[in-house]
Parts: C-alpha cells; structure tokens; sequence
C-alpha cells in the first residue's frame, strides 16, 4: 500500500529537501482521501459482485435441479412409452394371432417383417413353449430349439407374465435387452413370445438437446451397470462408479455429492416396469465457469469500473488538495493583506496626528518670526537689517509651506462620511499633484494638464475626491518608467457630467486581468501591492454617484477615466464652497 501511495503520488506532494512545513499535511490529507474514497467505491463494488455471484450460483444450482428434473421426467416418459409400447405390441399379437399362426415359419416371418417397418429396434422373434424349448425364431441366429427352461427370465415371465431384461451380451456377442410376453392356452399350457431389442434403442432415447459439456446422462440396472455408455462413469455392461440409488417412485435430486474431489448434483428416476435407472449428472461450477467464458462482459466492465474509480479516484481527490491549498494560500495571503491594511491604516492616523502636532510649533514659529520682523522693521538703528528681514521672510515662507502640507495631508484623512462641497476639480487635481511633484522631480516624469477653464465645478466630497485620484496617480507613477508621461485632462461629458482623464504610457495591464482590478486584493504589482487602491476607489467613486472605466493595452499605457455627476443627488448634505 505504502508503494501504491509514493507511486500514485503527485510531484508537488512528494518528499523534497526544501519541502515547506505544511507539504506532509497536504500528503496526509490526500493519503486518507484517495484510501477511504476507494474504499468506500471499491466494497460496495466488490459486494455486489459477490452477492451477484452467490445468487447466480444459487439460480444455477435451482435452475440445474429443475433441468435435471424436467429432462428426467421426458425422457424416463418416452422410455416408458417404447418399451410399453412394444410390450403392447406383442400382447396384440397374442390376442390376434392362433397358435397355428405363430408355430408356423412364413406367418411369423411376415409379422416380423411388419414390425420392423412399423416399430424400430426389433433384431428377433421367437416362441418358446411351456417347457422353455424355443419352436419357432424368426431372426439372423441360429437359435431354433434353443432351451430357455433353466434362465432366470423363463421363469419370472412363468410368474408375471411379462419380462423386460437388462442390457446384455448372450449367445449374440452384442448388447441387446429382452421384452417377453406370456400367453395361457386351454388344454395345452402356455407360450411365451419373446423379443430382442437392439440396446441403440435405449442409446438414442438417452440425449439432451443442448447437452453441455460436462453433462451426463446414462442408464443403469437395478445392479448398478451401465445399460448405456457413460461419458464419466464407465463403459456400457461396466459397473458405474457412483452408488446405486435407492428406489423411489418420483424423480428424485440427490442434491451435492462429492466424487474424486468434484461436486455434482444428481437426478434419478426408476423406469416403470423395467429394471432401468435413468440418471443425470450435472456440474454446477463447470456451468458457471461456462457462464464465466460466455459473459466476459461483466468481468471486463467490473475491471473497467475499478480502473476508471482508481483514476477518477486519484483525480478528484489531487483536484480537492490542491483546492484546498490553494484556498489556504489565499487566506494566508488575505490574512497577510489585512495585516498590512492595517499597518498602513495606522500609520496614516500616525501621520495625521504627527501632522497635527506639527502644527502648533509651527505657529508659534510663524507667530515669533513675524514679531521679529515688526521688530526689525520698526527699529531705526538695527543692524543688517535688510539681511534679517530676507531671512525672516525665508523662515515665514517656509513655515507657509509646511502648514500648507500638514493642512493637506489633515485634510485629506479627516473626512470619512460624505460632504458635498462645490468643487473646482483643476485646482483639486493640482494639490493632489503636490503631494507627488518630489516623486516626478526626481523620476523625471512629465507631467501634463489640461484643464479647460469653462468646465464647471461640481457638487461632491473633497476628501474622498482626493482618495481617488491619488489612488489612480499613484498608480499611473508605479507603471511608468523613468522618464514617463503621465497625462491628465478634463472634460465635459454632458450638462450633467464631467470627466477626468488620467492617461499614463507605462506597461499597461493585460486584456484577461482587466476584469478583475477592481476586486479586492487583486494587485498586478505582486508583494509591492496590497490589491485594496482600486477597489477603495470603485466604491469611492460609486458612492459619490459616479461611475470609472480603464482602457489599457500591455507596451502602450493605460488611462482611467473617472465621471462624476455635476450636481449632487443625495440630500441632506452639508455644503461648502472650496
């Protein structure tokens, strides 16, 4: 079982140096699916083939048994009815015919001549007188005055007026019976007519139309000798190798019996008013290998079926591990993402609060610098006073510009809920462009705006806006080279729409992978990506009544396109002007 398993095992679950921790789970967990799925396909397949074959041997066994009872009903009748019926014969002849007629050479010739052309299987004719001297024959022996008076035939036809013999050889040399009838005449005693059968009589009648090849049928004497030829258990006048029935007025079935190590059953039936024993023997496990060999369908379809449940088997369950680490994969991997989600959710709050604590020195430097610079102006005799106040104007400036980014960046993460504010989307777009102009300063990136100034302003959230487009550009600056384009433009839609262009000329995205940038940690940028920019984005822009597009082709760029409803459709926002 052990080599069955490392040969049917796949290459990815096989023992490496370098496996990973979780590979043995995986073999385990496909170990015990393919063993108990073919265990539990295997067993019932294997037990109903089991109890198929016990009932078909059941139904062979009965079936053999009515067989044999049929066939020995038929055939002891139509034994019965010959030698019945020659014995009928020659009571007629008695009846019909005068002593004169039967002692005499030429009438008993012309009745011996009528009754081979009328009944088959007459060899001779005689008539043998109270004394048991044979006076008249008919026949191709020698055997007028012949004396019978000593035969034990002669005397129990004295007693019961009709006789049937065994089968035997005699004066003849050849296997013949005997039927012999009594007949009583006033005065003068009795006479008996005596007649031989040719045994190929009992030989023709002892056949079965499609007869298999391990049947036998033969019939033997009271004595246990075989009357006619048997194909297993002798030779005709030799004593037949099984034991000799006991005597029973039906066709009796001995059942299963043994004989040199082989079952057979056994059917037997005693001929009326003969020493006959009709018997017939058949082999039941011959017959269902006989079967076997007829129907090698079902062996066939019943190997066929375990090979394609092993390789169904092996399939599916191959299928259902790599499924399953698959699955594991991605809840590792989603696992992974929300960890970092969080990460980068936490420190924006980091930024924001930093950003805000940043916030009050710098007004205090603001504050100081400006009283400095009243100080120096409003002093008549300060000394260098010209170099002072371009310097104090320098801290101020500066001071300008980090209040101008710590207000952004606050701005940008404060709103959560939407606001509606009417805004001009060019001057949103350029203050998204300041958070990344270091970024295209040093990149070398070309960037480059359109922006009508006959487009209106629109009626939407400023935060989430931000979101938005900060999301695509920042995307547009991770797919462009050094040296890139990126592009953004506005239009007018209609009077109710305007849209955003945001075009980039980087590597672009592949046709198949189109459909599923939007969906939740989907990233084309491998371990650099959470796969949570777009969606955000998608949901941004539907919730802010909107809908996004992308069109991109691999080598030439990509452009998202962003429409935004001019006039706000939710009610009950608060409005400001930006």
């Amino acid at each position: 079982m052990e080599f069955f398993f490392k040969m049917a095992l796949p290459r990815w679950l096989q023992k490496t140096p370098d496996e990973s921790e979780d590979t043995p789970r995986y073999r385990r967990l496909w170990r015990y699916t393919v063993f108990l799925t073919l265990l539990v396909a295997i067993i019932p397949l294997g037990i109903v083939t089991g109890v198929n074959y016990y009932l078909y041997q059941k139904t062979v066994q009965t079936e053999t048994e009515y067989d044999i009872i049929r066939n020995l009903s038929n055939t002891s009748r139509s034994l019965e009815f010959i030698i019945e019926e020659r014995l009928s014969v020659l009571k007629l002849l008695f009846q019909e015919k005068n002593l004169a007629e039967l002692t005499d050479h030429d009438p008993l010739l012309r009745t011996m001549q009528n009754l081979k052309s009328t009944f088959s299987g007459f060899i001779d004719l005689g008539i043998i007188d109270s004394n048991g001297k044979q006076t008249n024959y008919i026949g191709p022996y020698n055997l007028m005055g012949s004396d019978y008076s000593k035969e034990d035939w002669f005397h129990e036809v004295r007693l019961r007026e009709l006789y049937v013999s065994d089968v035997f050889m005699g004066h003849r040399q050849f296997p013949h019976f005997v039927l012999a009838v009594k007949k009583e005449i006033p005065k003068i005693g009795f006479y008996i007519l005596r007649a031989t059968l040719d045994m190929e009589l009992l030989t023709r009648m002892v056949f079965l139309p499609g007869m298999g090849n391990f049947d036998d049928i033969f019939i033997i004497s009271k004595n246990g000798i075989l009357q006619t030829p048997s194909r297993y258990h002798g030779s005709l006048l030799e004593q037949v190798s099984i034991p000799t029935p006991a005597y029973t007025p039906n066709t009796e079935i001995v059942g299963e019996f043994n004989e040199k190590g082989e079952s057979y059953i056994l059917g037997y039936r005693y001929i009326s008013n003969t020493p006959f024993i009709l018997m017939i023997i058949k082999k039941p496990k011959n017959m269902l290998l006989e079967w076997f060999r007829h129907y090698t369908e079902m062996i066939f379809f019943v190997s066929l079926s375990v090979i394609l449940i092993f390789f169904v088997v092996l399939w599916s369950s191959t299928s259902m591990v790599i499924h399953i680490r698959k699955a594991d994969q991605r809840r590792a991997q989603m696992l992974h993402n929300i960890e970092y989600t969080n990460k980068m959710a936490t420190i924006g709050r980091l930024s924001a609060s930093v950003a805000h604590e940043i916030n009050n020195p710098l007004a205090i430097i603001n504050e100081k610098a400006g009283l400095l610079r009243d100080l120096v102006i409003y002093t008549a005799d300060s000394p260098q006073k010209e170099k002072t106040l371009k310097a104090l104007e320098t801290i101020i400036k500066s001071v300008e510009r980090c209040s101008g980014v710590t207000h952004r960046l606050l701005g940008f993460t404060r709103r959560v809920e939407v606001n509606k504010q009417q805004i001009n989307l060019a001057n949103l777009l350029n203050e998204v462009l300041e958070f990344l102009g270091k970024e295209a300063l040093h990149r070398e990136v070309q960037i480059i705006t359109d922006f009508p100034s006959n487009i209106p302003q629109i009626e939407s959230d400023c935060g989430q806006l931000q979101q938005v487009f900060l999301n695509i550009i920042n995307n547009a600056f991770a797919a462009v080279k050094d040296g890139g384009r990126i592009e953004l433009c506005l239009e007018s839609q209609n009077a109710k729409e305007v849209a955003v262009k945001i075009r980039d000329n980087g590597s672009g995205i592949p046709e198949e992978l189109l459909p599923r940038i939007f969906d939740p940690f989907f990233s084309t940028k491998g371990e650099f990506g959470t796969g949570l920019g777009l969606s955000i984005t998608y949901s941004l822009v539907q919730k802010l009544g909107g809908r996004i597009d992308v069109q991109s082709k691999v080598g030439v760029g990509t452009t998202f396109i962003v429409v935004l409803p001019i006039k706000s459709t939710t009610p009950g926002e608060r409005h400001e002007t930006i």
